[in-house]
């Protein structure tokens, strides 16, 4: 059964000589009470709204049909937007609210085609939507409910999808960051005037669900910040970093150590990715694992890994490093390496058979180790294994052991105001990244 209901009034007129929209709306109410006896869903009417009105007299009267149906009166909210975007955003940010993923959606057969573009844009496989059709006859008068929805829907245009983008892209860009200010952290190991680089925190977006506010640069079918959303956190960061979102590459992560070399053919995933071509910005994610940047000012070559427990294992941050000697002439004595925030020995552990290969790594990766869940160092790992692969320790930013004052390797666990966590938060969790190009 819907946990929510989406009434869709958006492009029917009403006024004080046409009642036939309140009748239609009174017969809707009427059958959801009698579908629901028990437990009424949420109630939601979206219709127009025009931007001169704070409160139009359409919103009025559907106040007035709602206060007759006293079993769904309290869950029935109006939402007057001036425009499709912004009402269905309002509406999903209200379903979030309350952690609703089951919706009904009552509209008019001619919108259906149209709201599922919208739905695929402004959702993910999170929610599950049921179509209702409500029918309008040829001259628009008289209205009256479908039982059954329809089974062929309309297609639309390219120029029609076009314009279903830009309405929400321009609805998206019109909305307030949250919880502060974006923040760019840099290191000052990498020469700026080569290369533009920084580490995200999670403050600036429009991400408003609690772990995943407020800018979250990755979006998951497991996860209610959908694409569009994370599209638009990237444009910000885009504008205030200086590079172009259109030739941004992250990798796709599969926490393992496969690296693409740019302008070869891109693998399904991979944990490392290196360019020497300027205009392209690359970067790595990471929420608790090390997103790793690599810059070679010698050769203007860079690079940027996801390096979580199993990476560093496999060995992600040399594999990283080895592709950019291979493939651009790189001497590991001129790479440098930039490790992000990412969990602490102080907050992240494992089953002891897997502490057991950092515990032969270097015993010192591990504290705790005859607990049966010992903790784990997987900065310290990494910072091992690239001194053992040849990089310079004075190459390497890792501000728990060489610049306390840099403040750039915090624990993403203890730091819950700075950024994200999945073992901290679980699941539903919201992501950081490390970026970095090659100047013009």
């Amino acid at each position: 059964m819907a946990e929510a209901v989406l009434i869709d009034l958006f492009t029917l007129q009403m006024n004080s000589q046409n009642n036939g929209i309140q009748k239609l709306l009174c017969s809707t109410l009427e059958s959801i009470e009698k579908r629901y006896p028990i437990s009424a869903p949420f109630v939601y009417i979206m219709c127009y709204q025009t931007p001169r009105n704070k409160r139009s007299s359409k919103q009025d009267s559907l106040l007035n049909v709602i206060n007759g149906f006293q079993i769904l009166k309290k869950g029935i909210e109006v939402v007057c937007m001036t425009s499709t975007a912004a009402a269905l955003y309002t509406v999903k940010e209200k379903l979030d609210e309350k952690d609703l993923s089951i919706i009904k959606i009552i509209l008019p057969v001619q919108r259906k085609a149209l709201m599922k573009v919208f739905i695929d844009h402004l959702f993910t496989a999170v929610y599950q939507f049921e179509f209702e059709d409500l029918w309008l006859d040829c001259e628009g008068n008289n209205l009256q409910q479908i039982a059954e929805p329809q089974s062929d829907i309309q297609m639309l245009s390219d120029q029609e999808m076009e314009l279903i983008k830009s309405e929400i892209q321009t609805y998206l860009e019109s909305l307030p960051g949250l919880n502060g200010e974006l923040t760019i952290l840099k290191s000052s190991l990498i020469p700026g005037h080569v290369f533009l680089h920084g580490f995200t925190t999670r403050t600036g977006g429009i991400s408003y669900i609690p772990t995943l506010s407020s800018f979250n640069l990755f979006s998951s079918s497991k996860r209610r910040d959908p694409k569009a959303v994370v599209k638009e956190n990237l444009r910000r960061l885009a504008t205030a970093a200086g590079f172009d979102p259109e030739t941004f590459h992250s990798v796709k992560v599969n926490h393992a150590s496969d690296v693409w070399i740019m302008g070869k053919p891109q693998p399904d995933s991979y944990d490392g990715i290196v360019t020497n071509q300027k205009g392209v910005t690359i970067a790595a994610p990471g929420a608790d694992c090390i997103p790793v940047l690599f810059a070679d000012p010698v050769k203007k070559a860079c690079g940027a890994a996801h390096s979580g427990w199993h990476g560093t294992l496999l060995g992600v941050a040399m594999a990283t490093v080895n592709a950019m000697i291979t493939e651009y002439g790189c001497s590991v004595k001129d790479i440098l390496v930039v490790l992000g925030p990412s969990v602490g020995p102080c907050c992240f552990t494992l089953p002891q058979k897997s502490a057991k290969e950092f515990y032969n790594l270097d015993p010192k990766c591990v504290r705790q180790f005859e607990s049966p869940t010992p903790y784990i160092d997987i900065r310290k790992a990494t910072r091992i294994l690239l001194e053992t692969g040849g990089i310079l320790p004075q190459n390497i930013q890792d501000d728990t052991v060489t610049d306390h004052s840099q403040n750039l390797t915090f624990c993403t666990a203890c730091h819950p105001d700075k950024f994200y966590s999945h073992v901290r938060d679980g699941t539903n969790f919201g992501t950081q990244i490390g970026f970095i190009s090659i100047r013009d």
